[in-house]
């Protein structure tokens, strides 16, 4: 699927991540594995610690919390909030939404849509498409888009294919309409026919969890999960990333008449240090313009990568300068997609820590 939008914008972004992380030293003892050989893939993976919820917290304690922290800073008003977009692959319920729950932590008027998005990887993106069509009504001036995953909670701590890369995080990105032209395009494929890729197996209606779900299997590998956990099959999401990501990105260029040379900054997906590497070789970008330093300060968040990379990258920037960026998400799905747009002399773009 191909998109446009006009005469919208991107006018603050606030990421917000637990204060609460562990190191990959500290948690190496849980891994069936040679001690080196962890260590190798410590470096090549660019692992160092993830920051991760405490047991209770959810996703809608951390959107409230960084909510709030808007409003307190007068960097957001409750009432010029038009639509609030949820994007998460880690609801607080079956149902309710977790939007309403947000909604109605935190008083905002009725007449307020609340809306859910189950995406994960991909989610900024799809999240961006959808806050811009709603900003198409003639009385939609403000959409807030939450993106938050808090996966940590279901992926084994014995799984060192997964654990070490997972992260939790939150980020609430404000989108507003612009009288200038302001083009934002991109484009989005899925292929439901590899969703087993990467998922969490039992937990849903088509598969309950029950004590049985619970037990803990041991892999060829030695990584040790059940099937209420996250499982990715690691080669496969890589060989993926590299054979669709390229193309969907020149196809892109191609149809808006640009050279990759035009981008200031490549904001992706970031799943590990390694695959953003291969994936800036496969494109021709020198490293500087494609941050992959995410995962090792704070842990893969899925979809909420890419906009850590604005507030932890160049949030200073963001706040002065004017770029041209290429934001682009890949994985579960799976799902694969880029937008080029310009972002930047927004209101805000920072970091906080939930206690």
């Amino acid at each position: 699927m191909k998109f446009n939008y006009g005469n919208k914008k991107i006018t603050g972004v606030l990421t917000v991540i637990p204060a609460n992380f562990k190191t990959f030293d500290e948690e190496m003892d849980n891994y069936q594995a040679d001690k080196a050989r962890t260590k190798r893939l410590k470096l090549v993976m660019g692992y160092d610690r993830h920051h991760i919820v405490r047991e209770g917290v959810t996703v809608s304690d951390l959107s409230v919390f960084g909510m709030e922290y808007l409003f307190d800073k007068k960097l957001l008003c409750k009432d010029e909030i038009d639509a609030l977009v949820l994007v998460t692959e880690s609801p607080d319920h079956f149902l309710p939404p977790t939007s309403n729950i947000i909604q109605g932590r935190l008083g905002l008027s009725e007449n307020i849509l609340c809306l859910d998005v189950n995406q994960g990887c991909a989610g900024y993106i799809v999240g961006l498409m959808q806050a811009c069509s709603l900003l198409e009504q003639d009385d939609v001036n403000k959409v807030v888009l939450i993106n938050a995953d808090i996966l940590s909670t279901k992926t084994s701590k014995e799984d060192r294919n997964s654990y070490p890369l997972v992260g939790d995080a939150i980020s609430i990105t404000t989108v507003e309409k612009t009288s200038e032209e302001n083009p934002i395009c991109g484009e989005i494929k899925m292929d439901g026919s590899r969703s087993s890729a990467l998922m969490i197996p039992a937990g849903g209606f088509k598969m309950p969890s029950t004590p049985e779900t619970a037990k803990m299997h041991e892999d060829k590998d030695g990584n040790r999960r059940s099937l209420d956990n996250l499982v990715m099959q690691g080669r496969e999401i890589f060989h993926f990333v590299q054979t669709e990501v390229p193309p969907l990105i020149f196809g892109l260029f191609e149809r808006l008449g640009i050279k990759k040379d035009e981008i200031d900054w490549y904001l992706f997906h970031q799943p590990n240090k390694f695959m953003v590497e291969k994936l800036a070789d496969e494109l021709g970008i020198p490293y500087e313009k494609i941050p992959a330093n995410i995962v090792t300060n704070f842990g893969n968040a899925s979809g909420v990568t890419i906009p850590m990379n604005m507030t932890f990258n160049i949030g200073e920037k963001l706040l002065n300068e004017k770029f041209k960026v290429c934001l682009s998400g890949f994985g579960v799905g799976l799902t694969w997609g880029a937008m080029v747009l310009n972002i930047g002399k927004i209101n805000f773009c920072e970091m906080t820590e939930f206690p």
